[in-house]
Order: structure tokens, then C-alpha cells, then sequence
């Protein structure tokens, strides 16, 4: 057989074990794995002294296309995914206009996608109140999960994205639980947390640290518990996103542990920032929930060691730069998002495997593996024969520091530039397609297809 492509030398990371091997790639899937390879081939490259690792499945991104492609749009989201070492994602329902929440909005989203995803995609469908009856249309569509907001978002106009009520949160797990679907849910408790942040700023405290204080851990775990006890009356699966504390994995495990069907993701910005870094940062470090403090932290990475992070994500959420600024340098009016879906597989590989010593097989789990069974992509996330050729070369004796020329979002700012990150990815195939290459940049036109829910 002549095969498309060949990649030999490299460290190929499997679900449990690392071995040098080479790998054959064939109309976009995974063909031969063997010691040597010595067919013919297309196209042969050498991955000497690197690691490769099926690429990463970001299942938090926040592509703003359409309605608000000024913020982020699919081409240079994507271009930022691939250029880090993402192969695929899952979008969010928001920030999109109108937001991802019936078949009419879902297909708006479908036709701005074509053509432009350098990376595979799959959607969300959005849990808000007065759509409880638009949500099997969304998984006849093909959604393969849905994400609510228990705390308070969206703005004043009519088609963006809204928080849930108790009555639809409870009612739409009930109709999930008989759809099959799987629940993520942004857990913090809305009242208290703005309530607290309205005296904060009546009080003339507007600072980082003032904001993270409005946000403490104590919310986000009532919210989490709350969320379970739901989910456990309804049969809901349920994922929790962007989870910032041991406090709350520990519920999570909790109920993991009596017969809970639920998993949790954290994300790079909470094992690497801190809510001090957030005040030399500014508002481009501002997110919800907020930054913790270093002790917080380091029980943080206490739980991604013991293995109790099912997956790590992005949750990339962009805006214009005017948006990350106030004139009164008042932190809770900026808008609350981190720019940093580029910087995934290279931050995180540093600060777990490379200074922390965490298996390499746990990370690869971590970022592709425990993805693509919860998110039911059974093509994705293993370096298996007949999986998709979703490949990435990851040089981990590669010291480098992020430079705002480097990425490739639609606005460059990120709380990552000007960091040292001692590793780097340096090629990324998407279904045996080099998409990103270190010295050439992004390769070719956009490559990506919609993949949809399978049961």
C-alpha cells in the first residue's frame, strides 16, 4: 500500500504508555502503527526526539461567528486552535447572535461556519428559559451537548444568550435525561454573587482583587452542589466547565463516586494565574469565575495530580480590546473572558508534565482521550488504528516566550505574552492534513468539518 503519509521517530503517546514507533496515515485516518514503517509514502516526516500526541479536543471555545465576528470569528479562532495544538472543538452558544438556542439560530451558525474551520468542529445547543421546547429540534440537528448559566449573563438584547431559572434548569434536565443529552453548566450562584458585587462597587471597591472577592469559592460549590442534586433527581448527565476550586471537584467526586453520571473540566488560566498576577494583568486577565489565590492553586493542582480533572479546555472567550478597558478602572465593567486558546497544549504540557512531572499519558488524556468519550466523537482523541489522523508534534526541549506577534487571534492580547513556556508545539495534522507547521505558520485553506452527535 502506498500510503499519504508517514511520520517516524517520534515518542508516540498512547492511552498508557509511550513508545517509539511510526505511524501511517491513509485518506485521513490512522492506517499502521509499527515499529518501522517502510512503505512508500506521499509524504514522509521525521518527529526525532519530539512527542506525538493526538491533538487536543478544546470542548469550551467561543467562537463569536456570526453576529459578533468583530470579537472572533471562525478563520482566526480556528487559525489560533491550530496553531496550538488543537484538532478539534466543541462551540459554545454563545457569544454568537443570535445565540445557538433552536434550529433556526443553530443553522444560522452552520452556513457562517462553512469553509472557514482550520481545525474539526461540533456545536452546543443552549439551555435558556423559553426554549425548553426547541431542545430535541437541536439534537435532531446533531448538538452533541447543551451548556446553561446559572449565573448571571447575556445584555439587553433580545437574541443573546440568557441565565436559567431553577423551573427550566430542573426542566430541562428532566427532558435531556430523556433525549440522552449531556447538561455543562457554568455553576456559581447568581444572587449572591451579584448582590455582592453591586455593594462592592456602591462601596467604590472596583479592583481585581475586589472582584474576585464578590466571586468566592463558596458560591461556585453551592452552585455545583446544587446542579448534582438536580441532575440526581432528573438522571441528567451532567459536565461541570470551567471548575476553579477543590472545594468543588471534591463534590463533584462525591457524587461521581455514589453513581452520578458527571464529569468536570478546568481550564490553563486557573493553574497559572492568580488573582495577584490579575492585578498587574488588568481586566485582560478578568474571567468567571475569577482567579483564585496561590494557596487555592496549589490545592488545584493537587486535584489534576491525583487525576480527579476529567479534561482541560480553554474556555477561549474574546472581545475587542476597547471591551477590556475602563476609564474609571473599574473591574467589573470590563467584559470577563480569557483570550487563550493558542497557548492549551504548550502552557499546560510545561507546567504539568515538564516542571510538575505528570505522566504524559495522564495529559494526553486529559486533552484528547476523556473528550472524546464524554462529547461522543468516536473518531477522535487516541492514536489508534482507524481513529482520524489528528496529530500533533509537541518538542518538549523547546523554550519559548509568547509574543503578541505570534498569535492569531482577531485581537491579540492575551494574559499569556510575554510568559516563558518551556515547550512547543511544532506541527499539527488535522485528518492527516498539516494545517500548522512552527517555521511556516498556518498551511493551506481551512480543512475542518462539522461533526455531529452520534448515540
Amino acid at each position: 500500500m502506498k500510503y499519504d503519509l508517514i511520520i517516524k521517530g517520534g515518542k508516540v503517546v498512547f492511552r498508557d504508555e509511550v513508545r517509539n514507533v511510526d505511524i501511517a496515515v491513509k485518506d485521513g485516518k490512522i492506517s499502521a502503527i509499527a515499529e518501522t514503517i517502510d512503505s512508500e509514502a506521499s509524504e514522509v516526516i521525521d518527529a526525532q526526539g519530539q512527542y506525538v500526541m493526538p491533538g487536543m479536543i478544546d470542548t469550551h471555545v467561543h467562537i463569536c461567528e456570526p453576529g459578533r465576528t468583530e470579537w472572533e470569528g471562525f478563520v482566526t479562532g480556528t487559525k489560533a486552535l491550530a496553531a496550538g495544538g488543537t484538532t478539534s472543538y466543541v462551540d459554545m452558544p454563545l457569544n454568537a447572535l443570535p445565540a445557538t438556542v433552536d434550529r433556526e439560530s443553530l443553522h444560522l451558525k452552520l452556513e457562517a461556519a462553512k469553509g472557514k474551520n482550520y481545525v474539526d468542529y461540533a456545536l452546543y445547543g443552549g439551555l435558556v428559559p423559553g426554549n425548553l421546547d426547541k431542545l430535541e429540534e437541536l439534537s435532531d440537528e446533531g448538538v452533541v451537548a447543551y451548556k446553561c448559566f446559572m449565573s448571571t449573563c447575556g445584555s439587553d438584547i433580545p437574541e443573546d444568550f440568557s441565565n436559567v431559572d431553577d423551573y427550566t434548569l430542573y426542566t430541562g434536565m428532566k427532558k435531556l435525561a430523556e433525549l440522552g443529552h449531556m447538561l455543562s453548566i457554568h455553576a456559581e450562584n447568581a444572587q449572591i454573587t451579584d448582590r455582592m458585587g453591586q455593594e462592592m462597587v456602591k462601596q467604590g471597591r472596583t479592583s481585581a482583587t475586589d472582584y474576585a472577592v464578590s466571586r468566592p469559592i463558596f458560591t461556585e460549590v453551592d452552585a455545583v452542589k446544587r446542579a448534582l442534586f438536580l441532575a440526581k433527581e432528573t438522571g441528567c448527565k451532567l459536565h461541570l466547565v470551567h471548575i476553579s476550586s477543590a472545594e468543588a471537584i471534591e463534590e463533584i467526586i462525591k457524587a461521581r463516586n455514589e453513581g452520578q453520571d458527571v464529569t468536570l473540566e478546568s481550564c490553563p488560566h486557573y493553574f497559572t494565574l492568580t488573582i495577584a498576577q490579575s492585578e498587574e494583568l488588568g481586566p485582560v486577565a478578568k474571567c468567571a469565575p475569577p482567579l483564585r489565590t496561590e494557596e487555592s492553586q496549589e490545592k488545584l493542582w493537587q486535584k489534576l495530580i491525583n487525576g480527579d480533572i476529567d479534561m482541560l479546555t480553554s474556555d477561549h472567550s474574546p472581545c475587542p480590546p476597547e471591551m477590556k478597558y475602563s476609564e474609571t478602572n473599574n473591574f467589573f465593567e470590563v467584559w470577563g473572558g480569557i483570550t487563550g486558546c493558542q497557548n492549551n497544549v504548550d502552557l499546560m504540557f510545561s507546567e504539568a508534565v515538564v516542571k510538575r512531572n505528570v505522566p504524559v499519558t495522564d495529559f494526553v488524556r486529559m486533552i484528547a482521550y476523556n473528550p472524546s468519550k464524554r462529547f461522543n466523537l468516536p473518531t477522535k482523541g487516541e492514536i489508534a488504528v482507524g481513529k482520524d489522523a489528528d496529530i500533533i508534534f509537541v518538542n518538549s526541549n523547546e523554550s519559548y516566550v509568547v509574543q503578541k506577534e505570534d498569535l492569531y487571534y482577531r485581537h491579540q492580547h492575551s494574559p499569556y505574552i510575554g510568559r516563558e513556556i518551556n515547550c512547543r508545539v511544532t506541527k499539527t495534522f488535522v485528518r492527516g492534513n498539516l494545517v500548522f507547521d512552527l517555521n511556516d505558520g498556518i498551511i493551506g485553506e481551512p480543512v475542518g468539518q462539522l461533526v455531529t452527535y452520534k448515540q
